[in-house]
């Protein structure tokens, strides 16, 4: 398996990793996890608890543009090692994502945001 899929992989565990977090700050601010109405107590959430769950939201919808970039670009034939940094940027674009999130770091956190997309693009672009 090429570095670039390993990294899909990596980006497929970080919104379930993001949901073990928003676990704590559920227990943390409302005493316990209510697993029968989850989504209930997500939309009660605040401050890093929202934020999280937010991070969270966001690390789902940024997976399929990735997972789509990286296949593009292995279909199209783009040098492995080229697509391996795209990827990789990418990864640690998204795992500093959420940890500015939580903290309230907003224009870091857009930084990321954008380092992240511009890594996708990258893919497309390479594979064109």
């Amino acid at each position: 398996m090429t570095v670039a899929f390993w990294c899909v992989f990596i980006a497929c565990l970080l919104p379930i990793v993001m949901a073990w977090v928003c676990g704590y700050f559920r227990a943390k601010q409302f005493g316990k996890v209510d697993n029968k109405h989850p989504r209930l107590q997500y939309a009660q959430l605040e401050g890093p608890g929202a934020r999280a769950y937010a991070a969270q939201q966001n690390a789902w919808e940024a997976l399929p543009v990735f997972a789509a970039a990286v296949i593009i670009a292995h279909l199209a034939g783009v040098d492995p090692a080229k697509s391996a940094l795209a990827a990789q940027v990418f990864i640690v674009a998204r795992v500093l994502y959420p940890i500015f999130y939580i903290a309230n770091k907003d224009v870091l956190r857009s930084l990321a945001f954008l380092i992240g997309l511009g890594a996708c693009i990258a893919l497309f672009v390479m594979a064109a």
